[in-house]
Order: C-alpha cells, then sequence, then structure tokens
C-alpha cells in the first residue's frame, strides 16, 4: 500500500515538471515574437547590476578581513595590558597604505581595494552614530549633577589648559600644517578641541579592568570626564556649524543648535522619563519599543545633520537623555553594543587606517612637529587635571592617577579627528599626527597606571 501511494507521488511530480517545463518552452516560443528592447539599455542594466555584485563581494570581503583584523589584534593588545580599542586601531592602520599597502599593495588591493572605501566610510559613519548614541546612554547624568563643583573645576582645568595649548601649537604650524582657505580661528579651535578629548568609554573600560571604577578616584575621573566630553563636544558642534556654513548663518546654525539642545532637555527629558516606566511594565522590552527607539535615534542624527552640525551630537542626546540605569536603557545597549564594536567600529578603524599616512610625514621636522604635538597634549592634560585635582584635595598621588586617566583619548579622539580631515580643517599631514598622538596617549595609560600602584581602597576624597 505505501509502495503504491510512493509511487503515485513520484508520477505526479514528474508530471508537474512535465508540465511547467512546456509551458516555459512555449512562453519563449512566444516571447521570441515580440520587439527587442534597446541594446544599450539591457547592456547597460547588465553592467549595472555586474558592478552591484562585484562592489558587495569586495565589501564582504574586506569586511570579514577587517573583523579578523580588529578581534587577532584586540586580543594581541589586551594581553600586552593594554584597552582592546588600541589593538583594533593600529589592525586599522596596518590595513591602510602605511603598512600593508606599502609592502604588500597588491595584497591591499584584493582585500581592500580603492572602490570599497566609499561603502566602508558609509558602514563606519553609522556605526559611529549608534556607538555615539551608546555613549550617551552610558553617560549617567544623576552622577554629573551630585559630583558638583569640583568634578567641574577638574573637567574644565583639563579642558582649558589643552585648549590654549592646542591654540599654541596651532600658531607654530599654521602656514606649514594648515589647508589652504582655512581660517587660522578655525584650525586653533579645532587643535585647541583635539588635545581637550577624553575617551569616555575607553576611560570606563580602563577603570573596570582595574577594579577602580566603584571607587572615589574612579568616579571622580569618569565624572570629570564625562562632563569634559560634554562641552569639548558642545564647543565641536559649534565650530562644525561655523565650519560649514557662511558667516551670516553661523547664528542660525548655532541657534537652531542651542534650540534643538534645550528641547532635548526640556521637552525630551521629561517625556522620555515618562515612556520609560510603561514600556517596562512588560516582562521584556518588545521589538516594537526597540524599533521606536532607532527610529527616535536616526530621526535625532537627522535633526542635527540638517542643522549643519554632524549626526553623532543627535545621537548622543538621545542617549544622554534616557534613564541611564533603566530596563531600556540596557537592553538597548545589549542589542546595539555587540554588533557596533564587533562590526561597525572595526570598519571605522579601517577606514580612519586607510586615510593616516605614516609617509606623509616625510621629514625630520615632521618627526619633530609629532613629538611637541604628544608633549603639548600630554602636559595640558595632565597638568591641568593634576593641578585642579591638587587644588582640591586629593593627594599627589591621586592627582597623578586623574591626570594619567584623562589623557586617554582613544576612539573618540579618531572620531574628531575624521570630522577634522571631512571637514578639510586639518591637512593629511596633521591627520596623521594626531592620529599617532592618540595613539601614544592611550597606550601610556595602563603601565603609567601601573607605577603609580593605583590600588582599589584609595581613600582619596
Amino acid at each position: 500500500m505505501q509502495h503504491r501511494k510512493n509511487s503515485h507521488v513520484f508520477w505526479s511530480y514528474i508530471f508537474l515538471i512535465a508540465v511547467a517545463v512546456g509551458g516555459l518552452f512555449w512562453i519563449f516560443q512566444k516571447g521570441k515574437t515580440l520587439a527587442v528592447a534597446d541594446p544599450s539599455f539591457t547592456s547597460m542594466l547588465g553592467s549595472a547590476a555586474h558592478d552591484q555584485i562585484n562592489s558587495l563581494l569586495q565589501v564582504l570581503l574586506a569586511l570579514a578581513v577587517v573583523i579578523i583584523m580588529a578581534q587577532v589584534m584586540g586580543a594581541l593588545f589586551q594581553l600586552l595590558g593594554q584597552p582592546l580599542v588600541i589593538g583594533e586601531v593600529v589592525g586599522g592602520i596596518l590595513l591602510g597604505p602605511s603598512f600593508l599597502g606599502t609592502y604588500a599593495p597588491k595584497v591591499q588591493t584584493m582585500l581592500i581595494s580603492e572602490s570599497t572605501l566609499p561603502f566602508l566610510g558609509i558602514i563606519a559613519q553609522i556605526g559611529v552614530v549608534f556607538y555615539m548614541f551608546v555613549v550617551g546612554l552610558e553617560l549617567d547624568l544623576k552622577v554629573l549633577k551630585k559630583s558638583g563643583l569640583t568634578a567641574l573645576v577638574i573637567a574644565h582645568s583639563g579642558i582649558l589648559l589643552p585648549m590654549v595649548l592646542g591654540a599654541y601649537f596651532a600658531l607654530l604650524v599654521f602656514q606649514d600644517l594648515s589647508v589652504p582657505g582655512v581660517p587660522f580661528s578655525q584650525f586653533a579651535l579645532f587643535l585647541g578641541i583635539s588635545l581637550s578629548v577624553t575617551a569616555f568609554p575607553v576611560l570606563a573600560r580602563i577603570l573596570s579592568d582595574k577594579k577602580l571604577n566603584k571607587t572615589p578616584l574612579g568616579n571622580m575621573a569618569l565624572t570629570s570626564a564625562a562632563i569634559g566630553d560634554v562641552t569639548a563636544w558642545c564647543l565641536l558642534a559649534l565650530l562644525v556649524s561655523v565650519a560649514q556654513d557662511a558667516f551670516g548663518n553661523v547664528i542660525r546654525t548655532t541657534g537652531l543648535t542651542l534650540l534643538y539642545i534645550g528641547s532635548m532637555f526640556l521637552l525630551g527629558g521629561p517625556l522620555m522619563r515618562r515612556l520609560i516606566p510603561w514600556l517596562e511594565k512588560f516582562d521584556r522590552i518588545t521589538q516594537g519599543g526597540i524599533a521606536a527607539f532607532f527610529v527616535a535615534l536616526l530621526l535625532s542624527a537627522l535633526a542635527t545633520e540638517v542643522i549643519g552640525i554632524h549626526a553623532i551630537f543627535g545621537a548622543f542626546l538621545l542617549g544622554a537623555i534616557t534613564p541611564h540605569d533603566s530596563r531600556v536603557a540596557t537592553a538597548l545597549t545589549e542589542r546595539v553594543e555587540d554588533l557596533v564594536r564587533i562590526v561597525f567600529l572595526p570598519a571605522f578603524f579601517a577606514f580612519t587606517g586607510m586615510r593616516t599616512q605614516f609617509n606623509a610625514l616625510n621629514s625630520t621636522s615632521d618627526w619633530n612637529w609629532c613629538l611637541v604635538l604628544i608633549g603639548l597634549a600630554t602636559l595640558g592634560k595632565f597638568g591641568g587635571t593634576f593641578l585642579s585635582a591638587k587644588w582640591s584635595g586629593f593627594s599627589w598621588k591621586d592627582s597623578s592617577a586623574l591626570g594619567i586617566l584623562m589623557n586617554t583619548r582613544g576612539l573618540v579622539e579618531l572620531i574628531v579627528l575624521n570630522l577634522g580631515l571631512d571637514l578639510k580643517l586639518i591637512s593629511q599631514r596633521l591627520f596623521t599626527m594626531l592620529v599617532i598622538m592618540a595613539l601614544v596617549t592611550t597606550f601610556a595609560t595602563s603601565p603609567l597606571l601601573a607605577l603609580l600602584r593605583i590600588r582599589p581602597n584609595s581613600n582619596s576624597p
């Protein structure tokens, strides 16, 4: 009985195939009598489809290579006691023209060709937008309010001195390292901001690894870094608005920026504090709730981009007004962070690496300026933080530790530098010098802290 049933199914299947093949044969025969489309048009469509497939293959290969390199170099640098981000940045630079492009250009062309750079650039930009949203989610505004005057003084001292030294460095190198047509004021302000940045997420990771994040020293470092970075981002937003617009539009852009920031905190903040408890009534945060946040993230990023600053500011603001300790913030971080850190950020590092050209520093003078830049960046950040911390009652040891921690730049610095290069505020040579400065100052943090022998039982105020 079963055998007869199987035989019936088999012959039914053969019949269906025969009918389908016969039907297709008849349709194609009839189609031959129809008018032929413009051959140049069909050829163009075929060429476009072929190019699209080739581009997809190249981007997929490039992303795979970038992720593998980031994981390998990140793990290697973690073994050396360095933050993961340092290895990922170095991995991106190794894939760029300074190393792979110099010693194995054919391999680099095969793995990451010039045609993939625009695609990597878009992926990197999207990744940075989502990353800044996560940074905003990690920012605890309640801690900022509780820390009072001490954290504010330490944070702004760690901004003002590097900003003055950055402007002074701009005065020294403006004739040699600036881009033609860039006003000195914009050039100097950008360099000042570049030397003032602290990488809040990298700093948080270092403190967590060393079990200092729950100590008074760690709390003060995180709070000061958060205040400093918010201030630096506001200054950078102002600079971007000035750089992108004609003078007559600067007031409009600045006014819209301030209006948007005020609206986010005065209207968006209270709305968020009402929305979050409603979402948390459910057992788990639904996909619809997550989708709503992503739409809000994209619209906020779009708004700041349309205003004339940059999409990253809108993403950061939305994260900042989201309650830091809510289940929604935790769920958003968990769902976004892995994808951003594993896929998007390595693409950003590779994109930065492709733009970092060590061979652009082709003279002793260039390398001397690079050393001066590293020295001024360290002196400004360490000196400003150390003096204000000591003045605020911290011990010599903990004041030194705070200065070292504030000198951590890392990924946030690279975001600022890429923005400056995109806006043509800095030259390729100066961009490379600033990338080296960011790497050196971040690399130095862990070894210098180890020399101070800072322990989790610090008793500083």
